[in-house]
């Protein structure tokens, strides 16, 4: 959850799907563990953990859902100690 938070940390809107694709690109995942899918076959194993993570975050207060398929750090999420924002 924290190289999301991290990335989000500019305070800018970002679509989901582009933080999909940096936090891959990040991890330096291969086009092969990009695709991968969940048992079920429907969704991309990464995209669903990421998901999960904006979930968790939302939860917590440390990020928020402007619009649909957007996201964007709260005044909580920037006040966290120890987050380097210049990453």
């Amino acid at each position: 959850m924290l190289p999301l938070l991290t990335l989000v940390s500019d305070g800018k809107e970002y679509r989901f799907r582009d933080v999909v694709e940096t936090l891959a690109q990040h991890f330096e995942l291969s086009e092969e563990e990009r695709l991968e899918l969940l048992p079920s076959g429907k969704a991309p194993e990464f995209a669903n953990r990421v998901g999960w993570a904006t979930t968790h975050l939302s939860k917590a207060r440390l990020i928020e859902r402007p619009r649909r398929g957007y996201l964007r750090i709260t005044e909580r999420g920037l006040s966290l100690p120890g987050k380097d924002r210049s990453s």
